[in-house]
């Protein structure tokens, strides 16, 4: 019998290439090998992360440098003292809303004057235009301009109250500040409201406005001299910084006068007041506390005791 030969293996059952979509399309990527690739650097990377522990990062915004004695302090800590440092009771610049809350008692602020703001009068422009810079400002701050203010309850006592904040612009007084501030205190003169201006301006008079911003030391002035001759109370609180027109103006008009520690407080910086007068001045002539010593300032008041020391001086002068 005779033995077929066995018959060579056909084309059919060849071995194939590895990639079936090469071979059939040689123009084609290579799909399936990059997919097999990627999958297997996955499951090394994988295991690779497994094997490592991750490093757990500090969350930021946890601690704050003090800018009085440089120590690193926990954040919460800090907001649990009002702002004020636990090591050297450096008192850090707050936001106007900060004040607000601060200092009146929870839900009673009614702001007033909440729509305006300034113009550009003379088309200003610096680095950049004024009218610009004024919106920017608002959204970073969420503030239409420098001050703040309206009417709410300090320990049941209703009140007029005004806080300007050195975030916008530094505070600088400019046409919507004066009008606000003259606003308030028409207002109080009009109710027989105490009245309470918590300054925070390192900026004095708005450059960007020229005679228009000068013009509101003179009308917040006149305002306040009519709420005098009404028997109106008005108390005044310097904050770090409260400097150039503002200071010039209604912040030193005050029946009372408190201050917080370490704040500086007056018209011009010392380098200019020693060119213009070449005078060698005292050290720390412009804090708060050596104008405590030559009657500039009624008492200093730690933050976390102006409440209650404004509602005292209230009930005292019978308002």
């Amino acid at each position: 019998m005779k033995k077929t030969p066995s018959s060579p293996k056909s084309k059919s059952t060849q071995k194939l290439p590895t990639n079936t979509l090469e071979a059939t399309s040689p123009t084609s990527p290579p799909v399936e090998e990059m997919s097999m690739a990627s999958v297997t650097s996955d499951i090394e990377t994988q295991s690779e992360d497994t094997s490592k522990p991750k490093k757990r990062g500090v969350p930021e915004g946890l601690w704050q440098r003090c800018p009085g004695c440089q120590a690193v302090i926990f954040r919460k800590q800090a907001e649990q003292l009002l702002g004020v440092c636990p090591e050297c009771d450096y008192h850090w610049t707050i936001s106007a809303k900060q004040r607000i809350d601060q200092v009146l008692d929870t839900g009673t602020f009614e702001e007033w004057d909440a729509d305006l703001t300034s113009l550009d009068p003379l088309n200003f422009k610096d680095k950049k235009a004024y009218a610009e810079r004024i919106i920017s400002e608002q959204k970073r701050t969420g503030l239409r301009d420098a001050a703040l203010t309206g009417a709410g309850m300090i320990r049941a006592r209703r009140v007029a109250i005004g806080v300007t904040d050195s975030a916008f612009i530094m505070g600088s007084m400019g046409s919507v500040v004066g009008e606000k501030l003259t606003r308030l205190i028409e207002r109080a003169t009009a109710q027989d409201l105490p009245l309470i201006i918590i300054s925070g301006s390192g900026g004095g008079a708005r450059m960007h406005e020229g005679i228009y911003s000068l013009m509101q030391m003179a009308k917040t002035t006149a305002a306040l001299a009519k709420f005098h001759e009404a028997g109106g109370l008005f108390i005044s609180v310097l904050t770090n910084p409260t400097m150039g027109g503002v200071a010039a103006s209604f912040a030193s008009l005050g029946d009372l006068i408190f201050a917080e520690p370490q704040a500086l407080v007056g018209f011009a910086g010392p380098r200019t007041i020693k060119a213009t007068i070449r005078i060698d001045l005292p050290e720390g002539f412009q804090t708060s506390e050596f104008l405590l010593e030559h009657g500039f300032v009624d008492r200093i008041v730690p933050r976390n005791k102006l409440k209650l020391e404004i509602a005292r001086s209230i009930d005292y002068c019978g308002k």
